[in-house]
This record gives structure tokens, C-alpha cells and sequence, in this order.
């Protein structure tokens, strides 16, 4: 009997489709019932190759440009090479004759699919399995109006072009930066990207802003007015006032002189002033449905979540809690025949049997009660919904969420209650008082009937609530007038959620909600990518996150100074970048080919390199800075150029990038003032891996990497004295002190050893504070740290530092959260000796939930080049020479 292969993007959700269509029995890593054989990739199992690519080289102008006539596929690691033996096995079945695609519901999820079968070479017939929510009846509905493969060929059309395209400019542009940067010697890493690079030049030119930024005084005049009802508070307005574009600083309330502002006070001080008010009524709707962008930006501003995470927790809750539809969508909209499936939905929330929807039932129930779920085109509307309509609830209630889980739950969920709620009312007041010429003008805004609001916990307000009245003709009296002094300020930086926005609008931040939409095909990345773009810039050093702000780095200022200096705007231009996010969307929707698409971005790839390549000048011309701190060898200025800081008045200078890793100009200024800098993170090794080092200026004036003292170092006394210990040593109980890149024992270094305690200040790509260190010394634990990284799988990790019982540092980790209907879970040890593990079985489970038994700061020690070259590289004089060449 002959089967059809389903093909899932996860392992979850073939799971979940095994569960719904029923029948199926597990054969290892796959299902299989009389009718089907079901199985997953695990995300992207493969990605493009470039042809015959040479080790060696590759980083030279002699191989660019690289634009491969057909592109190779390769898997991006053993762990998909595995699965991907399965997949071709699987679809390689003579008994199985047709395909369903049931990887993810848009343009990377029909790659996944697509890629995976060009590459086990099979040519069958596919239909399209195309979910919008993952509750059981949804996925049997689904497979009730399977897709025909031709309706889906322009999104393949348009997936392949996004990813063919993306790793041209990625890979050549790439590759010419890094020569252009590499070419006066060492290796310098320059990466850019189609759309990446463009979101940086966002961040970066607002930042340019806010440093050229001058302030400007100015003065307002603010007054207090005493009526026969109470008190009420203006503000001078300049009647004639207009809107000068040339200079966007001006207001109407704004006096730009002290001087005219105490003229306004002293003519009104204490003087009679006349009233004439108007009132009218006005009304705000509900914001419309969540699509993925506008729901990382809410929870970004209200919980601080990354778009990755936002991202992360609105797929597990669509994955695993089936609570919400299908997240990466960019529509707001509703289908228009969804109206009978919301009622639905509406009369399940209005049950309020869970703790997620909590006292939101009641607004659930009014709205079945006042029957609020109709036709709406701000609502429900075919001609906004593509592929995937507005993120919403689900008629599967969830339950056991975790905290963050809810907030997102809770979020999506009063949104699609207030969009079916009336308008808020409200009656808005503007008096004008008039006092010997000069009008104070006073605003208020009362809520009348809270319509949408309600959802959110707003009442109606009282009259108090309101200005203190004013009967017609009354005067009244100015009890206070004072000018106060104010400054402008410079345009906020980019936050994640801002960043979204203008993500959105190409570069531009749109406000208005129709206004958004007309340019929202012409954004930079799609809802589903840019929280990896921003994750992105972030892993490569190019931003950096202060509090909620997102900073340039000073890599990020080198590169665009560079693509500005070979005028490269191809990569700069948000609006260009723009245009070709709108070709792609039309691409999808079949009205443009693939073929001239393909052959603009291959021509414009040509142009990035040969602008690289053919660039002549000694150096790149931009803005570069005059550091405060003097030369160090002979207290010259020292200026910035494209490559070096360089005295103007000797021959001193350092390298920008010592081992890969750009300085920012407080780090430069800290080191020629204090000839020393560290221990800094981000240098990479000549093998390609990560490494912390402290940076020294030698007596010979030249930059030298140290990496702390060895275990063979030579013998010689170190004094401690006029240091002040970080606290006991957990073996021998004596001083621990910091010395150099380690914490160590006292009786640990120089000539008569006798302990052995030493830890790093950087673990892992974690930075070991020495508050963190004290509490270790003192209290046995640090507090959870986030910033470790695995050298086998170069993912962050979390955990706690702990003194072990032999003195030594390890590693404890959170315990994982509590799963649906299972027991609370227990520590590694107690969990093995309850249920009485076998004591391997015990041992293996408590090595890894608990501290592992090697400790943190050996597992650094072998699989960092921190400790690598640590042992290879005492200070000692001949590898001093050796590292001042790469640092220098």
C-alpha cells in the first residue's frame, strides 16, 4: 500500500499531528500509521555552500566576487547531517508516493521543506499543509484543505531568492570588507549583511545625532489662575506661532531668551485675565490586533522582553500551550469568514475557567452578552490578511503558563477582547486665558465612558475630575507667574521596541496606523527575522545593550565609516534595502520573477566589491576623534585615523583592532593613562576562538597582550601589600587577590607554593566581577550568571559559581521548570536516591543538574584560549616581543 511522507519543521509538531490524526506508532525518530509516514527536521538542516570554496585565501580580493552559477547545498551540522539521512531515506521509500510539506506556515518553513528534498533528489507529487493554530481540530482541518503545490511555487520562488540573496551580499560583502580591513596586515572580521547592515546605519545615525546634538536654553512662562471655583494652572502660547521645519526645536510654548520670558511675568504678575473655553467630545478605538512586530514592541515597552524573546514565548505558546494562532505573521486583520470561529473563542474565554484569563472573563462575557463579535472592517478584512491573520487566542484555554508565558498570554488576550469593545469616550477642554496681551492656554481630557478602556482597568471619571470651572464672563485673577528655564534635549536612542518600528517604516518611525501599513512591505526583514537580525548585531559587537537602549559600538562606527568612505550606500540605505524586501513580497505573491530579482543583487554585489577593491587612498576619510588623554611615550595628542591612534608628534601608535576586537574610546583613553586595560573579552585567537586578555603598553612603548601568570611562572616574589583581598582561600583559608587575569591564593604564586587556588576573571566568556568573587569567598555561591558560553556549542548559558566541597569552583545550574502532572522536582541526588537509581545512573544524573565534577575554572582552562595560552604564554620577554606583533 502506498504512503505519503509528512514532513514537520520540529519534533513537536509531528508529535502533535501523530496525536490529531491518531493511528500512528513510534519507529525511533519517526511515526508511522497504514496511511502515513511522519517525521521532522529540526529547523534548518541545510544551508548554501560556496563552490570548491578554498581554505586558504578566501579573505583576499584574488576570489572575489564569489557568484556561483547554481547554488550547493551542505548541512550546517553533524546533528542535521544525521537527520538528514533519515528524511532522504524516508522520502527515498518505494512505498512512499507523495509529500506533504508541514513544515512551518510561511517563507523559511517552505525552504526547510524545499531544500531537504532537493537535496535527497526526489521527485514526487506535495501538497501543503498550511496551520494556523495548533489545537488538535485545527490541525484535522487542515489536513481536510490541503494546499496544491503550484499555489505555493511563488513563495519558493521568493524564499529561495531571501536566502540566495542574503548570502551573496552576506558572503562577498563579508569577504571584501574584511580584505580591505586585513590588507596592511593581521585579520580583522568585517561582517555585513543584505539587511542587517542597513539596521545598523539606523542605530548608527541616530547615535550621530544625538553626538552632534548642542542644547539650546529656552524659557516657558507657567501661570496659576485663581476663579471663584479653586485654582487652575496655563501655559504662554505665542498665538502667531507656526511650525518651522528648518528649525523642528520650536514650539508655541517656547521663549528662546530669558530675558523675553521675565517681560511675559512681569507684565502678568497679579493682573485680572479674561476666560473663553471650548469643549467637545472625542473618541479613541481599540489599537488593532497584534501582528508579531507590534507584539514585540508592546512587550518590549511594557516587560523589557527582546524581540527574540518575545518571539521565543509567543511560539511556545502557538507550539506547546496551542493558546495562541500562528505568531509570525504580519497582518492585523482577521479572514472575514473567522467571525463564527471568534464567537466561539469569546464564549470559551467568557467560561474564565483558567488562572490565565483570570477576571478578563467578565469582558469576555459583555461582549457575548451585547453580541460585539460582527462584521468590522477594522477587524475582519480579506484584503489585509495574506498568509496568516492577527495573532489571537485559541478556543484551548492554557493552564501551568510560566510568568512570562502569561504576561504575553495576557497581553494578546486584552487585546482581542478591546477591539470588540466600543470606542472610549472622552470630553476634551481647551481654555484660553487672556492677561494684558498674553494667552495662557490650559488643557484637560476626561474620560466619559471608558468603552475599550474598560479591558485595561480605566473607569469613567468624575466632573472633579476636570478643569475647575469658569462661568461665562467670569475674570479671573493671576495668583503666580514664573519663567522657567528649560534645555533641549537630543532624539532618544533606539530601544528595541523604537528599533521595530523603525524596522517597519524603513528607517522612518511611523506613528500613524494606515500610514505604517503602506510602508510596511517596504520594511527592512519580515516579522519572522528581525529579532534574529537585531540578535544578530548584537552577537557580532556591533550594538550593544545599555539598560533598554541599543548602542553602536565602536565597530559598528568603523564600519559605517568605512562603507561611507567607499560610498557603498547599497549596504546603508534602509530605504533601498527597503525596496528590496517590497520586490521579495511581490515575488511571493507571483508578480514579479525571481530570475531579475536574482540578477540585480548579483550586479549589485559586484559593485560592493569592486568599489572594496579598487579603493586607492592611504586612508578612509571620516569622522575620527582627538583623544583627551597625551601620548604616553612623549605626551603628544594622540588623534584617531581609519586603522591607528596615532601621536601627532612622535612615532607612537596602536592598532584599533588588537586580535580582532575593536577598542572603544573609553578603553583607549584608560589604557595610554594608565598603560594598562583588562581583563578585556572579544579578541579572537588565530584558531578562530574566543579569548580575554589584559592589555599592557611595554616599556618599549609597544602594545603586548598578558595573559596572567602560568602555573611554571618563574619563581619570583609578588607583593601583595596595599592590596585589599577578595576574600579567603576555600583550600587553605589564606588571602585571595586578584593578580592579573586570576583571582589567586597568596600562597599560591612566587617561589614557595604551597596552595593552589587560582580562578579566572573571565570563565567561559564570563566576566567574574570581583563582587561576585567575595560572595563565592564568602557565602559558597555567586549570584546566576548569564553570560557563559559553551566552547562546544557556542551557545549562552546560565548558572551559579559554587565552592566546592574540595575547595575548587564549579558550576550549579537552575533547576528546570516544573513540567504539566508531574511530581515537583527534586535536587540531582535526592531525585537518584529516592527512587533508588542505580548509582551510576545517580552519579550521571547529579553531574548534570548539579556542579559538574571537573571544576568551572578547569573546564575554562581547556576549552577557552584563555587559559590555552595562559600556560603557553608567561610574561616572560620573549613572548612579550612575540604579542606586541599581533596586539600592535
Amino acid at each position: 500500500m502506498s504512503k505519503t511522507l509528512i514532513i514537520a519543521e520540529k519534533p513537536s509538531v509531528a508529535l502533535d499531528i501523530s496525536r490529531a490524526l491518531g493511528g500512528f506508532a513510534r519507529e525511533g525518530d519517526y511515526f508511522e500509521s497504514e496511511r502515513y509516514v511522519l517525521a521532522s527536521s529540526i529547523g534548518h538542516l541545510l544551508g548554501l555552500v560556496a563552490p570548491n570554496d578554498p581554505v586558504k585565501g578566501k579573505w583576499s580580493f584574488a576570489h572575489l566576487p564569489v557568484i556561483p552559477p547554481a547554488f550547493e547545498l551542505g548541512p550546517t551540522d553533524k546533528r542535521s547531517s544525521e537527520r538528514l539521512k533519515l528524511l532522504v531515506r524516508l522520502a527515498k521509500r518505494k512505498d512512499v508516493t507523495a509529500l506533504i510539506n508541514a513544515c512551518d506556515a510561511g517563507r523559511e518553513g517552505e525552504l526547510i521543506f524545499r531544500y531537504i528534498i532537493q537535496y535527497a533528489g526526489v521527485n514526487k507529487p506535495v501538497q501543503r499543509l498550511w496551520l494556523q493554530s495548533m489545537t488538535q481540530q485545527a490541525i484535522r482541518d487542515a489536513f481536510q484543505n490541503l494546499r496544491d503545490d503550484v499555489q505555493l511555487k511563488p513563495l519558493e520562488a521568493a524564499a529561495r531568492s531571501r536566502a540566495e540573496a542574503d548570502w551573496l551580499v552576506g558572503i562577498n560583502g563579508t569577504r571584501a570588507m574584511t580584505a580591505f580591513n586585513s590588507k596592511d596586515g593581521g585579520f580583522f572580521k568585517t561582517p555585513v549583511g543584505r539587511v542587517q547592515t542597513p539596521t545598523l546605519a539606523i542605530v548608527h545615525e541616530r547615535e550621530e545625532r544625538i553626538r552632534r546634538f548642542v542644547s539650546r536654553d529656552y524659557w516657558e512662562v507657567h501661570a496659576t489662575f485663581v476663579a471663584a471655583a479653586g485654582l487652575y494652572q496655563g501655559r504662554w502660547i505665542d498665538p502667531d506661532f507656526k511650525k518651522d521645519d528648518r528649525d523642528p526645536e520650536r514650539r508655541e510654548s517656547r521663549l528662546w531668551s530669558q530675558a523675553a520670558a521675565q517681560s511675559v511675568v512681569a507684565a502678568c504678575r497679579e493682573q485680572p485675565g479674561s476666560v473663553t473655553e471650548e469643549s467637545k467630545p472625542s473618541t479613541q478605538a481599540s489599537p488593532a490586533l497584534y501582528d508579531l512586530t507590534s507584539l514585540q514592541r508592546e512587550a518590549n515597552g511594557r516587560f523589557g522582553f527582546s524581540a527574540k524573546t518575545t518571539l521565543a514565548l509567543a511560539q511556545t505558546l502557538y507550539e506547546r500551550h496551542k493558546a495562541l494562532t500562528y505568531p509570525r505573521t504580519d497582518s492585523r486583520y482577521l479572514p472575514e469568514d473567522y467571525i463564527g470561529t471568534v464567537r466561539q473563542t469569546m464564549s470559551v474565554l467568557a467560561q474564565g475557567d483558567s488562572a490565565a484569563v483570570g477576571g478578563l472573563s467578565r469582558h469576555a462575557a459583555t461582549v457575548v452578552k451585547n453580541d460585539w463579535v460582527k462584521s468590522n472592517r477594522r477587524i475582519f478584512d480579506n484584503k489585509k490578511v495574506s498568509d496568516h491573520f492577527a495573532i489571537i487566542p485559541t478556543l484551548q484555554v492554557p493552564r501551568d503558563l510560566s510568568e512570562a508565558e502569561g504576561k504575553l498570554y495576557d497581553l494578546v488576550l486584552k487585546r482581542f477582547l478591546a477591539v470588540f469593545f466600543p470606542s472610549a469616550e472622552f470630553r476634551v477642554t481647551t481654555r484660553m486665558t487672556q492677561v494684558q496681551g498674553h494667552r495662557f492656554k490650559t488643557e484637560g481630557k476626561v474620560l466619559v465612558s471608558p468603552g475599550w478602556l474598560a479591558v485595561y482597568g480605566k473607569e469613567a471619571q468624575g466632573e472633579d475630575a476636570n478643569l475647575v470651572p469658569v462661568a461665562d464672563g467670569e475674570t479671573v485673577r493671576t495668583e503666580a507667574v514664573d519663567a522657567v528655564g528649560l534645555a533641549t534635549k537630543p532624539p532618544p536612542r533606539y530601544n528595541e521596541a523604537t528599533l521595530l518600528s523603525a524596522m517597519e517604516g524603513a528607517g522612518k518611525l511611523v506613528d500613524d496606523e494606515e500610514l505604517r501599513e503602506a510602508m510596511s512591505e517596504r520594511g527592512l526583514g519580515t516579522p519572522a527575522t528581525r529579532a534574529a537580525i537585531i540578535e544578530g548585531l548584537l552577537n557580532e559587537v556591533y550594538l550593544r545593550r545599555e539598560g533598554r537602549d541599543l548602542v553602536p559600538t565602536a565597530k559598528a562606527r568603523q564600519l559605517m565609516t568605512l562603507l561611507a568612505g567607499l560610498d557603498v550606500t547599497e549596504l546603508t540605505s534602509p530605504e533601498l534595502t527597503g525596496e528590496w524586501e517590497h520586490k521579495l513580497k511581490q515575488i511571493e505573491q507571483g508578480g514579479l520573477g525571481r530570475e531579475a530579482f536574482m540578477r540585480e543583487i548579483a550586479q549589485m554585489t559586484q559593485v560592493i566589491v569592486k568599489r572594496a577593491k579598487e579603493y586607492e587612498r592611504d586612508t578612509v576619510p571620516g569622522d575620527y576623534a582627538t583623544l583627551a588623554t597625551p601620548c604616553p611615550k612623549c605626551r603628544g595628542v594622540v588623534k584617531e585615523n581609519y586603522r591607528r591612534y596615532a601621536c601627532t608628534q612622535c612615532d607612537f601608535s596602536i592598532s584599533k583592532h588588537p586580535g580582532g576586537r575593536t577598542f572603544e574610546l573609553p578603553e583607549v583613553e584608560e589604557l595610554l593613562a594608565k598603560r594598562e586595560i583588562g581583563p578585556l573579552q572579544g579578541f579572537i585567537s588565530k584558531m578562530g576562538r574566543p579569548f580575554a586578555a589584559i592589555l599592557r603598553i611595554s616599556d618599549e612603548d609597544k602594545l603586548e597582550f598578558d595573559f596572567g601568570q602560568s602555573d611554571d611562572d618563574d619563581g619570583e616574589e609578588v607583593d601583595f601589600s596595599g592590596h585589599t583581598p577578595v576574600g579567603p582561600c576555600p583550600k587553605c583559608q589564606s588571602r585571595v587577590f586578584e593578580h592579573g587575569m586570576s583571582y589567586v591564593c597568596e600562597k599560591s604564586v612566587g617561589p614557595s607554593k604551597t596552595c593552589d587556588f587560582r580562578s579566572g576573571k573571565v570563565i567561559l566568556q564570563q566576566e567574574i566581577s570581583r563582587e561576585q568573587m567575595e560572595k563565592l569567598l564568602a557565602n559558597g555561591r555567586t549570584d546566576l550568571l548569564d553570560g557563559f558560553v559553551s566552547s562546544r556549542t557556542n551557545r549562552k548559558f546560565k548558572a551559579f559559581l559554587v565552592r566546592q566541597p574540595d575547595g575548587k569552583v564549579g558550576f550549579e545550574f537552575e533547576p528546570r521548570p516544573e513540567k504539566p502532572g508531574r511530581a515537583p522536582a527534586k535536587s540531582a541526588k535526592a531525585a537518584a536516591a529516592s527512587e533508588g537509581a542505580p548509582a551510576k545512573t545517580a552519579a550521571k544524573k547529579a553531574a548534570a543538574k548539579t556542579a559538574p565534577a571537573k571544576t568551572a575554572t578547569k573546564t575554562a582552562a581547556r576549552k577557552t584560549a584563555t587559559k590555552t595560552a595562559a600556560k603557553k604564554t608567561a610574561v616572560k620577554k620573549a613572548v612579550a616581543k612575540k604579542a606586541a606583533k599581533t596586539a600592535g
